[in-house]
């Protein structure tokens, strides 16, 4: 079923022999976006492999290792199977990494303060994760245990978004593979803060448009292009391109989330808002002028109201 990712095992796995532990997610390297699992679910197929294998290319993170060379890791402690795991791995380079090396080590880091891990979970969950694995560093490899040991950090409901968002385009992304062709990727979103006057970032947007739809969007906001952040925009993020807050798009989302790189609702050192799987619906909205968006305001009430999954009204 997974024949690209057979491929990677044989050209960036170093030892002959070795087992680890990972997992397989679809990654749009257009436009750089993890998509939903039952996106990746549909890899899970007996006929039509290679077209959905360029349909929809797999990037394998790893987590852990188990055996190297016929020696077994697992007693060892987490910071020694990590080192040992990186490197096992041949890593991808700039222009490699989206097709032929889709294998990559999970993004690691050692947290002592409850604030530093809350950071951490939040930037997850904005990408479209789950959540966090929180790891000693100390701890050996119990097969089919976690204990307190590891422990899982997910989010307590998965929100179920009933409404749609008006957002402002305030930059875009060139993007990759044939997105590049078009010279756009991905749009950057913004809501209106009334209260400051000014757009803040809620979305990096890649998906619900058709090629020429894509193209029409990138001759205007060419035209729109400015060579610097405009200064009622708000952004951590900084896109390929800035353009004038001028067109407005109707975005459809799975919930809204806390975000600590988005700055919708951000206050001193806090997090702010993010739409979490977002998705374009419809053309620009030509009866809204930028100031009629989505108020930063409305989103904060939306997020209070997402309904659990599952329930209904």
């Amino acid at each position: 079923m997974l024949p690209d990712l057979a491929r990677a095992v044989r050209a960036q796995m170093r030892p002959q022999r070795c087992i680890v532990e990972g997992e397989a997610l679809v990654f749009n390297p257009e436009t750089e976006e993890f998509l939903p699992f039952q996106i990746t679910a549909r890899r899970r197929r007996k006929h039509g492999v290679e077209e959905m294998t360029g349909r929809y290319p797999l990037r394998l993170f790893l987590f852990d290792l188990m055996l190297l060379d016929d020696e077994d890791y697992t007693p060892r402690p987490l910071r020694e199977r990590r080192e040992a795991l990186v490197a096992a791995v041949e890593p991808a380079d700039d222009h490699a990494r989206w097709g032929e090396r889709p294998i990559e080590i999970t993004r690691g880091e050692v947290v002592r303060e409850v604030e530093a891990l809350q950071r951490r979970f939040e930037e997850c969950v904005s990408q479209g994760l789950e959540g966090v694995m929180a790891k000693r560093l100390d701890a050996a490899y119990h097969a089919g245990a976690r204990n307190f040991n590891w422990v899982k950090l997910k989010r307590a409901t998965r929100g179920a978004l009933t409404d749609t968002v008006d957002a402002v385009i305030v930059g875009y992304l060139m993007g990759r593979g044939a997105r590049a062709r078009l010279g756009i990727g991905s749009v950057l979103m913004a809501v209106y803060d009334a209260d400051r006057d000014e757009f803040a970032t809620i979305a990096k947007v890649g998906s619900g448009l058709s090629e020429d739809e894509w193209r029409r969007l990138r001759a205007l906001l060419e035209q729109a292009r400015v060579p610097k952040r405009p200064a009622r925009v708000v952004s951590r993020l900084v896109p390929d391109a800035w353009v004038q807050p001028l067109y407005v798009m109707e975005v459809a989302a799975d919930e809204i989330t806390r975000s600590p790189v988005h700055t919708a609702g951000m206050a001193a050192g806090g997090s702010g808002y993010a739409l979490r799987f977002p998705r374009m619906v419809g053309w620009i909205r030509e009866d809204r002028r930028p100031e009629d968006a989505t108020t930063v305001a409305e989103i904060i009430e939306m997020y209070a109201q997402q309904r659990p999954r599952g329930q209904t009204s």
